[in-house]
């Protein structure tokens, strides 16, 4: 199979070869399966997939404290605005839940909400953390409108596209009045920005869906955010840009097909960043 992507350092063909093997397999799985068939393959996939690929980059970057370190810099870079002391603070599938537990000492109480624990049990817990563990569905664990700020980081474009509403609405109805989810997620243009773009120029991984903003302000809209604005990050300082500036590129990138305008628009509008207000 001919690559449409340099090899990443590290990795030779085979891994990625295997790699993709491996996600286009459970992604395929994941698309054919009924909703209560995917809450079980939720429950298994990353082990099944860290077990068949044990070269996985996430797993040489939870053995990397410094690059560990710059990812949370720039995701604490997202939300720095938007907390403070008295702040309840919860993060969408947290992974090894090193940032929620950072965040923890500027807030009041932060919490991890993923559907597995992947913690490094070496890692010290602070006293005001918790991690809850749910099917990626149902999560009574947590009350209507108790959290002031939700964060998710590369999350989105992992759901089943029937499940993203449901997301969406499950955020709405946990944060208070005027709470914020602050999320980031791959745009399509510039992508597949999952295993794929090594083989493909579509999405076949664990990127069920990569979306424009244009595509997700109105289910934003429906879940019942009131406010939607679009950021961009440039050296780990955050700008507000009008939304328009988005969609009006997305337009016009949009009539040529995405292997074509894929460099043109990791330049414009290489990830979606959204604050979306309750």
């Amino acid at each position: 199979m001919q690559l449409k992507h340099p090899l990443p350092p590290g990795r030779t063909y085979e891994q990625i070869l295997n790699h993709y093997e491996v996600e286009k397999a459970i992604a395929a799985r994941l698309m054919s399966a009924t909703r209560e068939e995917r809450k079980v393959i939720y429950a298994g996939m990353y082990d099944e997939l860290f077990t068949k690929v044990p070269d996985h980059s996430r797993l040489a970057r939870r053995r990397d404290e410094a690059e560990t370190r710059r990812v949370n810099r720039g995701k604490f870079a997202l939300i720095r605005r938007a907390i403070h002391r008295s702040t309840i603070f919860a993060e969408f599938a947290p992974g090894d839940c090193r940032f929620v537990m950072e965040v923890a000492p500027s807030v009041k109480q932060a919490i991890g909400i993923d559907i597995s624990d992947q913690r490094n049990p070496a890692d010290p817990v602070p006293e005001n953390f918790r991690l809850i563990i749910y099917d990626g569905y149902d999560l009574g664990q947590l009350p209507d409108a108790g959290i002031d700020v939700l964060f998710s980081d590369q999350l989105v474009e992992h759901f089943h596209p029937e499940d993203t509403p449901l997301h969406f609405q499950t955020a709405s109805r946990i944060l208070k009045k005027g709470g914020q989810y602050i999320f980031r997620t791959p745009h399509l243009f510039c992508g597949p920005h999952d295993v794929s773009k090594y083989f493909s120029d579509t999405p076949q991984g664990f990127h069920l869906k990569e979306w424009t903003y244009a595509e997700i302000r109105p289910v934003l809209k429906q879940a019942g955010f009131t406010k939607i604005s679009a950021q961009v990050m440039l050296k780990r300082r955050v700008f507000s840009l009008p939304f328009f500036y988005f969609t009006a590129w997305e337009g016009i990138l949009g009539r040529f097909s995405h292997a074509k305008i894929r460099r043109l628009a990791a330049n414009l509008i290489r990830e979606i960043i959204i604050v979306a207000v309750k």
